[in-house]
């Protein structure tokens, strides 16, 4: 006779508190990400650290978007940002914005999402 089994939690969140360790939204220097903020590693992954971590670190050797970030590490974007938040306040990944600074008075590019627009209908 085997041992009585534990149900799953089929909606992933009881592994997201485990994650987060309890926490529900991103805190502090986070407060200010959105999904087009740029991630960008510091430091390598240490030996012993959560693997979720390892991997934004690993993914982020190159700039991210947070969006793209999420997509490969299948994480919505509340809890990526709680272990973002982690890591910035750890000073292991930098957060950049996507649009450079001289660019910001000038408004979306037209013509790119004319392309995107046009991408999109013929899906």
């Amino acid at each position: 006779m085997s041992a009585p089994r534990r149900p799953t939690d089929p909606s992933g969140l009881e592994r997201y508190y485990v994650l987060t360790r309890g926490r529900s939204g991103p805190g502090g220097s986070a407060s200010s990400l959105d999904v087009a903020t740029l991630i960008v590693s510091r430091t390598a992954p240490v030996p012993g650290m959560q693997h979720e971590y390892e991997e934004i670190l690993r993914r982020c050797r190159d700039p991210l978007s947070v969006a793209e970030l999420g997509a490969h590490l299948g994480l919505p974007f509340n809890i990526l940002a709680v272990l973002l938040t982690d890591l910035l306040e750890a000073g292991r990944v930098q957060a950049r914005d996507p649009i450079p600074a001289q660019a910001a008075g000038r408004g979306p590019d037209l013509a790119l999402l004319e392309e995107v627009l046009s991408g999109l209908e013929r899906l």
